[in-house]
């Protein structure tokens, strides 16, 4: 069987139970399960802090899993990426109180407090700046209210905590996450149930991103509007009974669907339709 990392809590274990549901695999029905099997999938699942899937996946006793990219390098195991998932996207930053550290640069001589020791102490070095990296499980948002560090590095999703604790990020993002699904370093990329896996969620990921829009319009306009819709490999043109006119059917961007659908009715298509994509394969 295939065995497959899944985060068991946090913002990742959410969307990642559902993107694998929707790619067609059993998930697990109370938290409190640890491991399930999917025999009709022929994969097994377990259920993991996030902050340690690449450990695991790097051991070589589980074949691939999903956790964020931030946990990923933070870890330094001997992991690595193989698909972007596009959820719990964030940004890794600097902060401190207001005026108190205006640049990377103020941070020589200083103390940052961070969960993410890995990557701060690694982005520091690169950067050629000297300053000592303190780890604190949880919550670092309080680190500089109660004199542990003069700066901080987080996770930063909306900026709320960052704010309501008293604090402004600085300096240019350490680093852009996102949920993804890793495999160990050199590990045989060709293996038909790991591109099975990632079929699936290239599927949903697909299916989230694009509708398929149909519309009916006159033969003669047929070329401007497939500059309009051109779809993947090109749109679906069928005739229809009244003379003249032509059905188009291609898949759209999602996020572009109604612009498109405005531009298509000035140049004369009607009958303007979009039906969500539940599933695909490209």
């Amino acid at each position: 069987m295939l065995r497959i990392a899944v985060p068991n809590k946090g913002s990742l274990s959410g969307p990642a139970a559902e993107m694998l549901h929707e790619a067609g695999y059993q998930q697990r029905r109370e938290s409190k399960e640890l491991r399930i099997v999917d025999p009709e999938n022929d994969v097994e699942f377990f259920y993991l802090r996030p902050r340690d899937i690449a450990i695991y996946v790097s051991s070589g006793m589980l074949d691939i899993g999903i956790t964020g990219r931030d946990l990923l390098i933070d870890s330094s195991a001997d992991a690595e990426e193989i698909l972007p998932l596009g959820f719990a996207r964030s940004t890794f930053r600097f902060a401190a109180k207001p005026g108190a550290v205006a640049s990377l640069a103020d941070l020589k001589g200083k103390t940052v407090a961070t969960s993410y020791e890995g990557i701060v102490s690694q982005y520091l070095a690169d950067q050629g700046v000297d300053a000592a990296v303190v780890h604190l499980d949880g919550a670092v948002e309080t680190a500089i209210e109660l004199g542990v560090a003069e700066a901080i590095a987080d996770v930063v999703e909306t900026g709320t905590s960052l704010r309501n604790a008293g604090l402004e990020v600085f300096g240019e993002p350490i680093m852009k996450s996102e949920a993804v699904v890793i495999r160990r370093t050199g590990a045989d990329s060709d293996e038909p149930k790991v591109q099975q896996f990632l079929r699936r969620l290239q599927g949903v990921l697909v299916a989230r991103t694009y509708v398929m829009m149909d519309y009916d319009i006159r033969a003669e306009h047929l070329e401007e509007a497939v500059a309009v819709t051109p779809g993947l490999e090109g749109p679906t043109v069928s005739p229809l009974h009244n003379e003249g006119w032509v059905a188009v059917r291609a898949m759209v961007p999602t996020k572009e669907a109604q612009r498109i659908m405005d531009d298509l009715y000035a140049i004369g298509a009607r009958a303007i339709l979009t039906t969500a994509i539940h599933a695909c394969r490209l």
